[in-house]
Protein backbone atom coordinates (compact mmCIF):
# COMPACT_ATOMS: atom_id res chain seq x y z
CA UNK A 1 0.00 0.00 0.00
CA UNK A 2 1.16 3.52 -0.80
CA UNK A 3 0.33 6.66 1.15
CA UNK A 4 -0.21 10.14 -0.22
CA UNK A 5 -1.46 13.54 0.91
CA UNK A 6 -4.86 14.95 0.03
CA UNK A 7 -5.52 18.65 0.55
CA UNK A 8 -9.19 19.45 0.93
CA UNK A 9 -9.78 22.94 2.36
CA UNK A 10 -12.77 23.34 4.66
CA UNK A 11 -12.17 26.84 5.97
CA UNK A 12 -13.29 30.35 5.10
CA UNK A 13 -11.61 33.78 5.36
CA UNK A 14 -12.82 34.29 8.92
CA UNK A 15 -10.85 31.20 9.99
CA UNK A 16 -7.80 31.18 7.74
CA UNK A 17 -6.79 33.12 4.63
CA UNK A 18 -6.18 31.36 1.33
CA UNK A 19 -2.58 32.54 1.50
CA UNK A 20 -2.05 30.88 4.87
CA UNK A 21 -3.88 27.70 3.92
CA UNK A 22 -1.99 27.01 0.71
CA UNK A 23 1.40 27.97 2.10
CA UNK A 24 0.83 25.52 4.96
CA UNK A 25 -0.08 22.84 2.41
CA UNK A 26 3.10 23.48 0.44
CA UNK A 27 5.16 23.25 3.64
CA UNK A 28 3.72 19.74 4.12
CA UNK A 29 4.44 18.80 0.49
CA UNK A 30 8.07 19.70 1.28
CA UNK A 31 8.13 16.63 3.55
CA UNK A 32 6.82 14.10 1.02
CA UNK A 33 10.10 12.87 -0.44
CA UNK A 34 11.82 12.65 2.93
CA UNK A 35 8.95 10.81 4.62
CA UNK A 36 7.85 8.50 1.78
CA UNK A 37 4.50 9.99 0.77
CA UNK A 38 4.13 9.14 -2.90
CA UNK A 39 1.15 11.21 -4.05
CA UNK A 40 -0.18 14.76 -3.68
CA UNK A 41 -3.82 15.39 -4.46
CA UNK A 42 -6.33 18.21 -4.29
CA UNK A 43 -9.93 18.82 -5.30
CA UNK A 44 -12.04 21.17 -7.41
CA UNK A 45 -14.83 22.96 -5.55
CA UNK A 46 -16.19 26.49 -5.39
CA UNK A 47 -17.74 29.31 -3.36
CA UNK A 48 -18.28 27.74 0.10
CA UNK A 49 -15.87 26.94 2.98
CA UNK A 50 -16.15 23.26 2.02
CA UNK A 51 -13.64 23.09 -0.83
CA UNK A 52 -14.04 26.66 -2.00
CA UNK A 53 -10.36 27.55 -1.64
CA UNK A 54 -9.56 25.04 -4.39
CA UNK A 55 -11.22 26.10 -7.67
CA UNK A 56 -8.24 24.93 -9.75
CA UNK A 57 -6.37 21.75 -8.81
CA UNK A 58 -3.85 22.30 -11.60
CA UNK A 59 -2.66 25.57 -10.04
CA UNK A 60 -1.81 24.02 -6.68
CA UNK A 61 -0.32 20.85 -8.17
CA UNK A 62 1.97 22.95 -10.36
CA UNK A 63 3.35 24.57 -7.22
CA UNK A 64 3.52 21.19 -5.48
CA UNK A 65 5.52 19.77 -8.39
CA UNK A 66 8.32 22.16 -7.46
CA UNK A 67 8.34 21.11 -3.79
CA UNK A 68 8.50 17.33 -4.32
CA UNK A 69 10.51 15.71 -7.08
CA UNK A 70 9.11 12.21 -6.58
CA UNK A 71 5.41 12.34 -5.64
CA UNK A 72 2.77 11.77 -8.28
CA UNK A 73 0.33 14.68 -8.65
CA UNK A 74 -3.35 13.71 -8.76
CA UNK A 75 -6.28 15.97 -9.56
CA UNK A 76 -8.89 14.60 -7.22
CA UNK A 77 -10.91 15.66 -9.15
CA UNK A 78 -11.41 18.04 -12.10
CA UNK A 79 -15.10 18.44 -13.02
CA UNK A 80 -15.82 18.42 -16.78
CA UNK A 81 -19.31 19.78 -16.11
CA UNK A 82 -17.75 23.15 -15.17
CA UNK A 83 -14.81 23.19 -17.61
CA UNK A 84 -14.31 23.16 -21.36
CA UNK A 85 -12.32 20.09 -22.54
CA UNK A 86 -10.00 22.27 -24.64
CA UNK A 87 -8.93 24.12 -21.49
CA UNK A 88 -8.59 20.95 -19.41
CA UNK A 89 -6.43 19.24 -22.05
CA UNK A 90 -4.14 22.26 -22.42
CA UNK A 91 -3.63 22.55 -18.66
CA UNK A 92 -2.93 18.82 -18.39
CA UNK A 93 -0.24 19.06 -21.07
CA UNK A 94 1.32 22.04 -19.35
CA UNK A 95 1.38 20.51 -15.85
CA UNK A 96 2.61 17.17 -17.17
CA UNK A 97 5.53 19.02 -18.75
CA UNK A 98 6.33 21.16 -15.70
CA UNK A 99 6.26 18.09 -13.42
CA UNK A 100 8.41 15.99 -15.77
CA UNK A 101 5.63 13.48 -16.37
CA UNK A 102 4.27 13.02 -12.84
CA UNK A 103 0.63 14.02 -13.40
CA UNK A 104 -2.33 11.70 -12.81
CA UNK A 105 -5.61 13.07 -14.19
CA UNK A 106 -8.61 12.55 -11.92
CA UNK A 107 -12.13 13.46 -13.07
CA UNK A 108 -15.38 13.72 -11.10
CA UNK A 109 -19.03 14.46 -11.80
CA UNK A 110 -19.34 17.03 -8.97
CA UNK A 111 -22.12 16.53 -6.42
CA UNK A 112 -22.92 19.81 -4.69
CA UNK A 113 -26.21 21.37 -5.87
CA UNK A 114 -25.09 24.95 -5.21
CA UNK A 115 -22.20 24.59 -7.69
CA UNK A 116 -24.50 23.41 -10.47
CA UNK A 117 -26.93 26.20 -9.67
CA UNK A 118 -24.29 28.93 -9.72
CA UNK A 119 -22.68 27.68 -12.93
CA UNK A 120 -26.09 27.40 -14.59
CA UNK A 121 -25.88 23.64 -15.03
CA UNK A 122 -28.54 21.04 -14.34
CA UNK A 123 -27.64 18.00 -12.27
CA UNK A 124 -29.61 15.85 -14.69
CA UNK A 125 -26.88 16.45 -17.31
CA UNK A 126 -24.08 15.54 -14.93
CA UNK A 127 -23.30 12.08 -16.26
CA UNK A 128 -23.67 13.03 -19.92
CA UNK A 129 -21.39 16.04 -19.52
CA UNK A 130 -18.89 13.96 -17.57
CA UNK A 131 -18.73 11.14 -20.13
CA UNK A 132 -18.47 13.54 -23.05
CA UNK A 133 -15.91 15.77 -21.34
CA UNK A 134 -13.58 12.92 -20.36
CA UNK A 135 -13.79 11.39 -23.84
CA UNK A 136 -13.00 14.74 -25.46
CA UNK A 137 -9.99 15.28 -23.17
CA UNK A 138 -8.77 11.73 -23.82
CA UNK A 139 -8.84 12.26 -27.57
CA UNK A 140 -7.16 15.67 -27.33
CA UNK A 141 -4.31 14.14 -25.34
CA UNK A 142 -3.89 10.99 -27.41
CA UNK A 143 -4.51 12.40 -30.89
CA UNK A 144 -3.67 15.39 -33.07
CA UNK A 145 -6.00 17.28 -35.42
CA UNK A 146 -9.04 16.25 -33.38
CA UNK A 147 -12.56 16.93 -34.62
CA UNK A 148 -15.25 16.40 -32.00
CA UNK A 149 -19.02 16.68 -32.32
CA UNK A 150 -20.70 16.13 -28.97
CA UNK A 151 -23.93 17.20 -27.37
CA UNK A 152 -22.24 19.94 -25.35
CA UNK A 153 -18.91 20.61 -27.09
CA UNK A 154 -17.90 20.83 -30.75
CA UNK A 155 -14.53 21.70 -32.23
CA UNK A 156 -12.73 21.05 -35.50
CA UNK A 157 -9.16 20.07 -36.34
CA UNK A 158 -7.61 20.89 -32.96
CA UNK A 159 -4.17 19.82 -31.76
CA UNK A 160 -3.84 20.56 -28.04
CA UNK A 161 -0.51 21.95 -26.86
CA UNK A 162 1.72 21.20 -25.07
CA UNK A 163 1.59 17.52 -26.03
CA UNK A 164 1.64 15.19 -22.99
CA UNK A 165 5.03 14.29 -21.59
CA UNK A 166 3.69 10.85 -20.64
CA UNK A 167 2.71 8.84 -23.67
CA UNK A 168 0.12 8.34 -24.90
CA UNK A 169 -1.23 10.45 -21.97
CA UNK A 170 -1.16 10.61 -18.16
CA UNK A 171 -3.16 7.94 -16.31
CA UNK A 172 -6.86 8.70 -15.87
CA UNK A 173 -8.72 8.32 -12.57
CA UNK A 174 -12.45 8.58 -11.86
CA UNK A 175 -13.91 9.82 -8.56
CA UNK A 176 -17.11 8.08 -7.44
CA UNK A 177 -19.36 8.21 -4.38
CA UNK A 178 -20.98 4.82 -4.65
CA UNK A 179 -23.17 4.61 -7.78
CA UNK A 180 -22.72 1.14 -9.34
CA UNK A 181 -22.76 2.60 -12.84
CA UNK A 182 -19.78 4.79 -11.98
CA UNK A 183 -17.74 1.81 -10.73
CA UNK A 184 -18.55 -0.29 -13.76
CA UNK A 185 -17.85 2.49 -16.24
CA UNK A 186 -14.45 3.24 -14.70
CA UNK A 187 -13.48 -0.42 -14.88
CA UNK A 188 -14.74 -0.89 -18.43
CA UNK A 189 -12.77 2.14 -19.65
CA UNK A 190 -9.57 1.07 -17.91
CA UNK A 191 -9.48 4.09 -15.60
CA UNK A 192 -8.24 4.04 -12.00
CA UNK A 193 -10.77 4.66 -9.22
CA UNK A 194 -10.96 7.18 -6.35
CA UNK A 195 -13.45 6.46 -3.55
CA UNK A 196 -14.42 8.15 -0.27
CA UNK A 197 -15.12 5.51 2.41
CA UNK A 198 -17.31 7.72 4.62
CA UNK A 199 -19.59 8.55 1.66
CA UNK A 200 -20.27 4.99 0.57
CA UNK A 201 -20.30 2.32 3.26
CA UNK A 202 -20.48 -0.59 0.78
CA UNK A 203 -16.86 -0.25 -0.24
CA UNK A 204 -16.27 -3.98 -0.70
CA UNK A 205 -19.16 -4.20 -3.15
CA UNK A 206 -18.06 -1.06 -4.99
CA UNK A 207 -14.48 -2.28 -5.33
CA UNK A 208 -15.72 -5.68 -6.45
CA UNK A 209 -17.89 -4.14 -9.19
CA UNK A 210 -14.97 -2.09 -10.42
CA UNK A 211 -12.50 -4.98 -10.52
CA UNK A 212 -14.98 -7.30 -12.22
CA UNK A 213 -15.75 -4.70 -14.89
CA UNK A 214 -12.00 -4.18 -15.35
CA UNK A 215 -11.43 -7.90 -15.89
CA UNK A 216 -14.46 -8.34 -18.14
CA UNK A 217 -13.15 -5.56 -20.38
CA UNK A 218 -9.87 -7.44 -20.78
CA UNK A 219 -7.56 -4.88 -19.19
CA UNK A 220 -4.35 -6.27 -17.65
CA UNK A 221 -4.08 -6.35 -13.86
CA UNK A 222 -6.83 -5.16 -11.51
CA UNK A 223 -6.73 -1.38 -11.93
CA UNK A 224 -5.69 0.97 -9.15
CA UNK A 225 -7.86 2.19 -6.28
CA UNK A 226 -7.23 5.19 -4.02
CA UNK A 227 -9.31 5.73 -0.88
CA UNK A 228 -9.38 9.00 1.07
CA UNK A 229 -9.04 9.17 4.87
CA UNK A 230 -8.56 11.79 7.55
CA UNK A 231 -5.45 10.79 9.52
CA UNK A 232 -3.89 12.07 12.72
CA UNK A 233 -1.14 10.13 14.49
CA UNK A 234 0.25 10.93 17.95
CA UNK A 235 2.13 8.98 20.60
CA UNK A 236 -0.66 9.82 23.06
CA UNK A 237 -4.11 8.51 22.11
CA UNK A 238 -6.01 11.03 24.19
CA UNK A 239 -4.05 13.90 22.67
CA UNK A 240 -4.66 12.56 19.16
CA UNK A 241 -8.39 12.47 19.84
CA UNK A 242 -8.34 15.89 21.50
CA UNK A 243 -6.78 17.51 18.45
CA UNK A 244 -8.58 15.56 15.73
CA UNK A 245 -12.12 15.32 17.11
CA UNK A 246 -13.30 18.95 16.87
CA UNK A 247 -11.64 19.34 13.48
CA UNK A 248 -13.22 16.17 12.09
CA UNK A 249 -16.62 17.29 13.33
CA UNK A 250 -16.13 20.77 11.83
CA UNK A 251 -15.12 19.24 8.49
CA UNK A 252 -18.35 17.25 8.26
CA UNK A 253 -20.39 20.22 9.40
CA UNK A 254 -18.99 22.24 6.49
CA UNK A 255 -19.68 19.37 4.07
CA UNK A 256 -23.33 19.15 5.10
CA UNK A 257 -23.69 22.94 4.96
CA UNK A 258 -22.37 22.97 1.39
CA UNK A 259 -24.63 20.07 0.35
CA UNK A 260 -27.66 21.85 1.79
CA UNK A 261 -26.84 25.21 0.21
CA UNK A 262 -29.49 24.65 -2.47
CA UNK A 263 -32.45 24.32 -0.11
CA UNK A 264 -34.85 23.05 -2.78
CA UNK A 265 -32.79 20.23 -4.27
CA UNK A 266 -31.06 19.33 -1.01
CA UNK A 267 -34.38 19.07 0.81
CA UNK A 268 -35.44 16.05 -1.17
CA UNK A 269 -36.12 16.82 -4.83
CA UNK A 270 -34.90 13.86 -6.84
CA UNK A 271 -32.23 14.05 -9.52
CA UNK A 272 -31.97 11.45 -12.23
CA UNK A 273 -28.18 11.36 -12.20
CA UNK A 274 -27.92 11.21 -8.38
CA UNK A 275 -30.26 8.49 -7.13
CA UNK A 276 -30.11 8.06 -3.38
CA UNK A 277 -28.52 11.47 -2.80
CA UNK A 278 -30.86 12.25 0.09
CA UNK A 279 -29.86 9.01 1.79
CA UNK A 280 -26.18 9.90 1.45
CA UNK A 281 -26.89 13.32 2.93
CA UNK A 282 -28.72 11.81 5.90
CA UNK A 283 -25.67 9.64 6.61
CA UNK A 284 -23.39 12.66 6.45
CA UNK A 285 -25.63 14.56 8.87
CA UNK A 286 -25.33 11.68 11.31
CA UNK A 287 -21.55 11.30 10.90
CA UNK A 288 -19.30 12.38 13.75
CA UNK A 289 -15.84 11.63 15.05
CA UNK A 290 -16.90 8.65 17.16
CA UNK A 291 -19.05 6.98 14.49
CA UNK A 292 -16.39 7.46 11.82
CA UNK A 293 -13.62 6.15 14.09
CA UNK A 294 -15.70 3.09 14.98
CA UNK A 295 -16.43 2.51 11.30
CA UNK A 296 -12.76 2.62 10.34
CA UNK A 297 -13.21 5.49 7.89
CA UNK A 298 -10.94 7.89 9.78
CA UNK A 299 -7.55 6.88 11.16
CA UNK A 300 -6.69 8.59 14.45
CA UNK A 301 -4.64 7.52 17.46
CA UNK A 302 -1.26 6.10 18.36
CA UNK A 303 0.88 4.44 15.67
CA UNK A 304 -0.35 1.04 16.87
CA UNK A 305 -3.97 2.25 16.74
CA UNK A 306 -3.50 3.53 13.22
CA UNK A 307 -1.75 0.36 12.03
CA UNK A 308 -4.69 -1.68 13.30
CA UNK A 309 -7.21 0.70 11.76
CA UNK A 310 -5.53 0.46 8.36
CA UNK A 311 -5.16 -3.32 8.46
CA UNK A 312 -8.74 -3.82 9.61
CA UNK A 313 -10.23 -1.57 6.96
CA UNK A 314 -8.10 -3.05 4.17
CA UNK A 315 -9.29 -6.54 5.12
CA UNK A 316 -12.89 -5.36 5.32
CA UNK A 317 -12.96 -3.92 1.79
CA UNK A 318 -10.70 -6.45 0.07
CA UNK A 319 -7.62 -4.26 -0.28
CA UNK A 320 -6.72 -1.10 -2.18
CA UNK A 321 -3.60 0.54 -3.55
CA UNK A 322 -3.28 4.07 -2.17
CA UNK A 323 -4.53 5.85 0.94
CA UNK A 324 -4.90 9.58 0.27
CA UNK A 325 -4.53 11.17 3.70
CA UNK A 326 -5.99 14.46 4.84
CA UNK A 327 -3.55 15.57 7.53
CA UNK A 328 -4.35 19.30 7.98
CA UNK A 329 -8.15 19.12 7.93
CA UNK A 330 -10.04 22.18 9.16
CA UNK A 331 -7.83 24.00 11.69
CA UNK A 332 -5.23 21.32 12.43
CA UNK A 333 -2.02 23.35 12.46
CA UNK A 334 0.77 22.79 9.99
CA UNK A 335 3.12 21.91 12.86
CA UNK A 336 0.72 19.30 14.28
CA UNK A 337 0.13 17.87 10.80
CA UNK A 338 3.88 17.67 10.14
CA UNK A 339 4.50 15.89 13.44
CA UNK A 340 1.70 13.45 12.64
CA UNK A 341 3.22 12.80 9.19
CA UNK A 342 6.66 12.15 10.68
CA UNK A 343 5.35 9.70 13.23
CA UNK A 344 3.21 7.98 10.60
CA UNK A 345 6.25 7.70 8.32
CA UNK A 346 8.45 6.23 11.05
CA UNK A 347 6.05 3.81 12.72
CA UNK A 348 3.16 3.09 10.33
CA UNK A 349 4.33 3.13 6.70
CA UNK A 350 7.01 0.42 7.20
CA UNK A 351 4.31 -2.05 8.29
CA UNK A 352 2.68 -1.84 4.85
CA UNK A 353 5.72 -2.07 2.62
Amino acid sequence: MEFGLQFFPDVGPEEKSGQQYWNECLSLVDLCDELGFTQVRTVEHYFEPYGGYSPSPHVFLTAASQRSTKARLLTGAVSPVFNHPLKIAGEIGMLDAISNGRLDCGFGRAFLPHEFQRFGRTMDESRARFDEGVEAVRRLLEEENVTFNGEFHRFNNVTSLPRPTQQPRPPFWVAALGTPQSMQSAGENGYNLMLVPFAGPQMREAIGLYREAWRQAGHPGNGRIALGFHMFCHQDREEAHRIAKPNINAYFKSLVAAAEQDSGWGAGTSSRDYPGYDGHLDKLRAANFDSLLNGGTIWVGTPEDVRQQISGYAREVGGFDTASLQVNFHLVSASDAAASMRLFSQEVIPAFQ
